[in-house]
């Protein structure tokens, strides 16, 4: 379909056509949903043998009751198994509870309001605090951000991670800049994984941002990879050791897309005086973890063989419905500019953009059908996406075939609401 050169005449039969098979698909009563990155039954079912795996043993192998009070970093199995996901040494790893974004919230927390390196570290002490978000980019950082009152900035998001340049020309301009928000590895939305010399140059950012500048280095697909040769991400922990900028970046990761989602293992990476000055404030929210459920985790995956054998278990269950959303977009879309993607490796969404100023009509025009997607704007801070383009379309949770179906009215709402707006600027 190319609209470029389409007369009117075209356009309206072109669009009667598109809008009576819309009024079909509207009979049919659909009830499907792409909002969120959340795995299927299926993919949660592969951990069921998590319940009743400790067989009445609540010691660790280090020696620990797990059933007690007590160990603020977490047992030492569930660290390292944190590093072995995250590439650090286990000492640097605190374990936590099932929420990766309790985490950050948390770590974020005490950045701004108690500093991780004593009061006058806080950020609040600033009259002006700043985090920079790569769009399109994760909807819940930025939640996090406007919940602590820090503004959001904008910098785009390439090929190959976050733009750089403008990063640090933000940065040396803006004292107020005291972090940054990534997804390193399939980034949430576009898919994108961080080139090494992205990484080399993040690691080099506390350099030009100074001592209280902090990267959330969110790696919550680290090991979600849909190929059998990924791409390997840099190791920004290693990147800021030869720097000396090791406490520039804090890392992030969960088991909460490889076990069961409610109810995993999340983790914390930082330096030791981050971890320290972290561990400070945590003292006051809790007395320990959920260490019961970090050794089963241990355990399960001692039987399992290997993590990376449990997460192709995963892959084999999304790869279908990520086909099946590449091959709609590609026939319907390959030949013509009404729309834009990324064909991701690995990760949980796929990142669409139509032509500017119709995200919110096509979200709207869906919704009406029968299929629920993420709002459009949600890429953005504030849920402004300036040229309304961007929609964030998330295939797990629905089956292949609902995957089809939805992706069926998701070609025609953007077929149709294109040619409306190409019949209005006629």
């Amino acid at each position: 379909m190319n609209l470029t050169n389409a007369s009117q005449e075209q356009l309206q039969n072109l669009e009667q056509t598109l809008a009576a098979e819309f009024s079909t698909i509207k009979a049919k009563n659909l009830s499907l949903d792409l909002t969120r990155g959340k795995p299927s039954a299926e993919q949660v079912s592969l951990s069921d043998s998590l319940d009743g795996i400790l067989k009445g043993n609540y010691t660790s192998k280090s020696g620990i009751d797990v059933r007690n009070y007590g160990g603020l970093e977490g047992i030492p199995e569930a660290r390292e198994l944190g590093a072995s996901i995250l590439g650090v040494p286990a000492s640097n790893v605190l374990a936590g509870g099932n929420s990766s974004l309790t985490l950050m919230h948390q770590v974020m927390t005490v950045a701004h309001i108690f500093g991780l390196n004593g009061p006058e570290s806080a950020w609040n002490k600033q009259s002006s605090v700043k985090f920079l978000c790569p769009v399109p980019g994760y909807d819940r950082h930025f939640s996090v951000c406007e919940h602590l009152g820090i503004e959001m900035v904008t910098v785009p998001m390439t090929s190959t991670g976050p733009d750089m340049d403008k990063v640090e020309e933000m940065l040396k301009a803006d004292s107020s800049i005291k972090g940054m928000w990534c997804v390193p590895k399939y980034s949430n939305p576009t898919g994108v994984i961080y080139s090494d010399e992205t990484v080399e140059r993040i690691a080099q950012l506390g350099k030009i941002a100074g001592d209280g500048f902090r990267v959330m280095w969110d790696n919550a697909y680290a090991i979600h990879d849909l190929t059998d040769n990924p791409v390997q991400l840099a190791n920004i922990f290693e990147a800021c050791a030869k720097a000396g900028t090791e406490d520039s970046v804090i890392q992030f990761a969960s088991t909460s897309k490889i076990t069961h989602a409610g109810s995993g293992v999340a983790f914390v990476a930082a330096s030791d005086a981050n971890l320290a000055g972290f561990k400070k404030s945590l003292g006051f929210i809790t007395i320990g973890p959920d260490k019961v459920n970090q050794l089963r985790h241990v355990n399960f995956f001692a039987e399992e063989g290997s993590l990376n054998a449990h997460m192709k278990k995963h892959a084999e269950i999304i790869k279908p419905r990520f086909a099946s959303v590449l091959k709609h977009l590609e026939e319907a879309f390959g030949d013509n500019d009404l729309g834009a993607w990324e064909s991701a490796e690995g990760g949980y969404f796929i990142s669409f953009d139509t032509r500017p100023g119709l995200a919110q009509e096509v979200v709207d025009m869906a919704d009406e059908a029968g299929v629920k997607l993420t709002p459009a704007g949600a890429t953005f801070p504030y849920g402004n996406d300036p040229q309304d383009s961007n929609i964030r379309i998330a295939p797990t949770v629905p089956t292949v075939e609902q995957v089809d179906e939805a992706m069926q009215v998701f070609v025609l709402c953007v077929k149709l609401a294109s040619v409306r707006q190409a019949l209005k600027n006629a």
